[in-house]
């Protein structure tokens, strides 16, 4: 039941996400969808360590509601946020 209300948030651009940009290589990430930000908060150092033992550097994470139209977007392929990054449905303050 929770993964149905979760994807229903999503959806409508409701759901929490882990975003998380790296300088080497200059990528961003996106981890989710959460329910809540309490969740994507407690599972945000998991994906930091995996991507630290992958040997990125320059880790920036941010937890934020938004709906990714890409779950990775790499600028040293040429691709740019704007391009494959975020569609913001909603400001996370109401």
């Amino acid at each position: 039941m929770q993964e149905l209300f979760t994807s229903l948030l999503n959806l409508i651009g409701l759901a929490w996400w882990v975003e998380v940009k790296t300088e080497t290589p200059r990528c961003t990430y996106y981890f989710g969808p959460f329910l809540g930000a309490k969740a994507a908060e407690a599972a945000k150092a998991g994906y930091v360590s995996d991507l630290e033992q992958e040997g990125a550097q320059g880790i920036v994470v941010s937890v934020k509601r938004c709906k990714p139209t890409k779950l990775t977007v790499s600028e040293d392929l040429g691709e740019k946020p704007s391009q494959g990054g975020i569609a913001r449905a909603f400001s996370s303050q109401f």
